[in-house]
């Protein structure tokens, strides 16, 4: 057969996130989008009572369409939902991106999304700029917080281990039952707040 007029081959990922629910709906209804379109279902990856929050090594279903997808075992990924395939964008796209790299098209019912459509093109290409400004807002919530933890004097990165040095110790306590605050114990010392706290306690 020529390539041109061979059949779609598509690969159906379902996911539920409870034992409770049954991923039997949901591949029931990709299959009849399947046979509508004339696509040939080649495979159908099942994630059942496993949340979408979970990464790709708790989600045995996913790990293994992604690797299906690097091999291009098939020419698209058909599923119910966005949500089946990820809560976060990040990973989303992540998702997504290997699929584009690999020129493996995707298909989510509810949403009406379809990549080989010019505007399913125009909808995945929105999603990178919205992952991209999700990853900047993650790292000035970051950089914020680091400045504002050393404006109050918090001392950042691994503690240091002091906990076997008796000498500052017995210093460190003997400061704060002289009547310094835990803050100032802790400039003095170079120690974290934390452990100004836990040394004194």
């Amino acid at each position: 057969m020529n390539a041109a007029k061979r059949p779609k081959r598509v690969a159906l990922y379902v996911r539920t996130s409870t034992d409770h629910q049954t991923v039997r709906n949901q591949e029931r209804e990709l299959q009849a989008v399947a046979k509508r379109h004339s696509w040939t279902v080649t495979a159908v990856y099942r994630d059942q009572g496993i949340s979408g929050a979970k990464g790709r090594d708790k989600r045995p279903g996913l790990a293994k369409l992604m690797h299906a997808v690097s091999r291009k075992e098939f020419d698209m990924v058909a599923a119910w939902s966005v949500d089946r395939l990820g809560r976060s964008l990040l990973d989303l796209v992540g998702v997504l991106q290997e699929m584009h790299a690999k020129h493996v098209d995707l298909y989510l019912h509810q949403q009406g999304i379809d990549t080989t459509t010019p505007s399913g093109k125009a909808i995945f290409q929105m999603m990178g700029v919205f992952a991209e400004f999700e990853r900047s807002m993650i790292h000035e919530r970051v950089m914020s917080g680091l400045a504002r933890a050393r404006a109050e004097g918090i001392r950042l990165g691994r503690p240091p281990e002091i906990a076997g040095d008796a000498v500052k110790v017995k210093a460190i306590r003997a400061a704060r039952a002289a009547g310094k605050s835990v803050r100032a114990v802790a400039l003095e010392f170079e120690i974290g707040v934390g452990t100004a706290q836990r040394l004194t306690a």
